[in-house]
């Protein structure tokens, strides 16, 4: 593999102009695809093969045009000074209310009048209307949502209270402000790792250009293969990530290649050949873990997936073909000032080992080589301190509680927070979170299915069942004591469907959340083993090893589970909550752990795969084991902590928004990846390889004889320069 991507890099910077032109026109034509496509709804939210899915097919097979899966508010009024909402005056407010809501938009399936829905408190100080919609949150229109709104705030202004819950105000967070801070701390890292505003502004501009073209690809295709206003999230996250990482590793190989004298051309091609490879299959690790969603059966997660890992497709063919046609352009502007004066300066002195390849005097130890030094001296000791450090934070992981965060979570100054509590406080927590019971049957089933579920704990009140038009199914609805997100409500959602036969299914917002962590949960296992897996096996391919790639598994999976840990210890128990912003503790969202998994797990294999492979390519040129782990460290150190500073701060950029799952995932992301690169790559990786010595470059024969060689290293380069220069192949130390 490194002699073709040797290849494919020099043709890249002779043909630059060619190169670089087919990428522009590329993106242009995604551009034009994106600006003349019918602008994306919300991909339709399914969970396959779940009770709480079966119940809204069958909703919407029974109640036509009932908005089963349409998105609802809730008008909440409370009335001053110890007053009653049965008061004239205050009931005139509310109808008037409901009459501008049912002439606010076409969307609206129905409004509730709380008078004649007994939706007013017993003590009558509280009262709401419910609005169903025909689409779902993410379809509603800026019109419909300006209507809602303006509806609550005409009310507010005639001495009701007046908030509004519900997922109809519920939009996509907005990203700009996010991306936009982490681009700029990318930049400023990249300046200060290179000492280059050329080589610092290459990865940004070429991963802009990869993020811009993918989910362009993303916008044009939206309609056609209902890939929604969501799939290009995770999309732009994962390739503004790995975009920044691929082209950061070619730069500043060939920046190396450079310094030990290479002319341009060549250091281009032993650039891509080298750290190009490392790149094709870090890529490979990345989209393993992204298609690998498809696993857990939800179309949105699937279509996410794929959609992301088509954008690390782009990434890694913009960092094999592109970088190198741009290394082209750049000329000597890739080097600081420093660096080339200092070349100038060793061409006068050294001009007789130009064409060598040799570096003159040893280079000056760095600060990953003395980090190196140290660890290979103590390997002993920065194993313990890292895997019980982890260890101990990984400890709170034990008590994780999975869900789907509720209103209840959001900042007191949100208006969904507030109607949240008022709510609450006059008629239950419960009330925020219904469960919709469907009973497909005639009268006398929905009866007996009344009966037997105020037979059991855990509900506050229960309505009389509707039937539909046919009579052959009804609705009967159900309030919980507790909160929608609680222990005691999932318990009551399994006490209903095991005491109801199998004409009876619930859902409802809060079912459908339980039967999505439970879903999620379930998948959990065979996603990381088919993630971890392929990857384990990839990796063996790569390091011709079976310890490495091992070391590497269980490294990532103790970093991930410590993320896991500081998660539950500040969303969960509410440690340094306030430090966070978290103003209400709760479970942690149900997707996290999968999440976290997919995208933590291609980062991390990044740096492994970049940094490792200096070291066995070290290893496999004749150095001691020990000394091939600081010699990675010396090459690929600097290079790696930029990549992981980068994605930290990107990551941590969502820390400060006001959604809490959003705060959550920026939460749980930045804290892996620091955990992963800065613990498990930087100590405990180093350590276990000084430990093990030649053995971690074990592979037993007959695997050896069975595995493809792809060169990572570029043996096969080295073979062809001493072959051309007439010089003997030196003897390589094999694995």
């Amino acid at each position: 593999m490194a002699t073709f991507l040797y290849k494919l890099g020099r043709s890249a910077f002779r043909r630059r102009r060619l190169v670089a032109l087919l990428w522009v026109a590329l993106l242009a034509i995604a551009g034009v695809g994106a600006a003349t496509a019918p602008a994306a709804t919300s991909s339709s939210f399914s969970i396959p093969g779940t009770e709480a899915q079966r119940a809204f097919d069958l909703l919407e097979e029974r109640f036509p045009g009932a908005g089963a899966d349409g998105a609802t508010a809730r008008v909440v009024f409370k009335a001053p000074g110890g007053g009653r909402m049965t008061d004239a005056a205050h009931k005139a407010v509310v109808q008037e209310t409901v009459a501008a809501l049912k002439s606010g938009s076409d969307q609206i399936v129905a409004v509730s009048d709380p008078y004649t829905t007994q939706a007013v408190s017993r003590d009558g100080s509280t009262a709401y209307v419910s609005v169903t919609y025909k689409v779902n949150a993410m379809e509603l229109t800026d019109a419909t949502r300006d209507a809602l709104k303006e509806t609550g705030h005409n009310a507010q202004g005639k001495g009701l209270t007046v908030e509004i819950g519900g997922d109809a105000l519920q939009t996509m967070p907005e990203q700009g402000a996010s991306e936009a801070v982490g681009v700029v701390i990318a930049g400023i890292v990249l300046v200060l790792t290179f000492g280059s505003l050329v080589a610092a502004g290459l990865p940004l501009l070429t991963a802009i250009i990869g993020v811009g073209i993918g989910v362009s690809a993303i916008t044009a295709l939206a309609n056609v293969l209902d890939l929604g206003s969501t799939t290009s999230t995770l999309a732009t996250m994962i390739g503004l990530a790995v975009g920044i990482d691929y082209a950061l590793f070619i730069v500043s190989r060939y920046r190396a290649e450079l310094a030990e004298g290479r002319d341009k051309e060549e250091a281009v091609g032993r650039a891509v050949g080298t750290a190009g490879s490392a790149v094709v299959f870090a890529g490979l690790t990345v989209v393993i873990a992204l298609v690998g969603l498809a696993v857990v059966n939800i179309p949105m997660l699937t279509k996410m997936g794929f959609a992301a890992a088509g954008t690390v497709v782009i990434a890694v063919l913009i960092a094999l073909t592109l970088i190198p046609a741009l290394l082209g352009f750049a000329g000597d502007k890739i080097v600081s000032r420093k660096e080339r004066k200092a070349a100038r300066a060793a061409e006068r002195t050294e001009a007789g080992k130009q064409g060598a390849g040799t570096a003159g005097a040893p280079a000056k130890p760095n600060a990953g080589t003395r980090w190196a030094g140290f660890v290979v001296r103590r390997p002993l000791m920065v194993l313990l301190v890292g895997v019980l450090g982890l260890g101990a934070i990984a400890v709170p992981a034990a008590s994780l509680e999975m869900g789907l965060p509720d209103d209840g979570v959001k900042p007191v100054s949100a208006t969904e927070r507030r109607a949240y509590d008022l709510l609450s406080d006059g008629f239950g927590p419960g009330f925020n979170g219904p469960l919709l019971v469907v009973v497909d049957g005639d009268r006398a089933t929905a009866d007996r299915t009344v009966s037997t579920i105020k037979g059991l704990d855990g509900w506050a009140a229960v309505t009389p069942a509707t039937p539909n038009k046919a009579g052959d199914a009804a609705m009967i609805t159900v309030v919980p004591k507790d909160r929608p997100s609680s222990a005691a409500t999932e318990t009551l959602v399994h006490d209903i469907r095991d005491a109801t036969g199998d004409e009876v299914l619930v859902t409802g917002a809060t079912a459908m959340n339980i039967d999505f962590s439970q879903k999620m949960n379930d998948a959990l296992v065979p996603y990381l083993a088919l993630v971890v897996g392929l990857a384990f096996v990839l990796l063996t391919l790569v390091f011709r090893s079976v310890l490495v790639p091992l070391k590497a598994a269980l490294g990532f999976l103790l970093s991930v589970v410590a993320a896991l840990g500081a998660v539950v210890a500040v969303f969960q128990w509410g440690w340094l909550g306030s430090l966070f912003g978290v103003e209400q503790t709760g479970p942690i969202m149900s997707m996290m752990p999968i999440f976290m998994v997919g995208v933590v797990f291609g980062l991390a294999m990044d740096y492994e795969v970049f940094l490792v492979t200096r070291m066995r390519e070290a290893y496999v040129h004749g150095e001691r084991p020990a000394q091939a782990v600081v010699t990675g460290f010396r090459h690929s150190a600097r290079v790696v902590t930029a990549a992981a500073v980068i994605m930290i701060a990107v990551f941590a950029g969502f820390i400060g928004m006001s959604d809490q799952m959003v705060k959550m995932i920026g939460f749980g992301l930045a804290v892996a990846v620091l955990f992963d690169a800065f613990v498990v790559r930087m100590a405990i990786v180093p350590a276990v390889l000084a430990l093990l010595g030649a053995k971690a470059w074990w592979l037993p024969k007959w695997l050896d004889r069975a595995l493809p060689n792809v060169d990572v290293e570029g043996e096969g380069l080295a073979a062809a320069r001493d072959a051309a220069a007439g010089t003997p192949e030196p003897d390589l130390v094999k694995a």
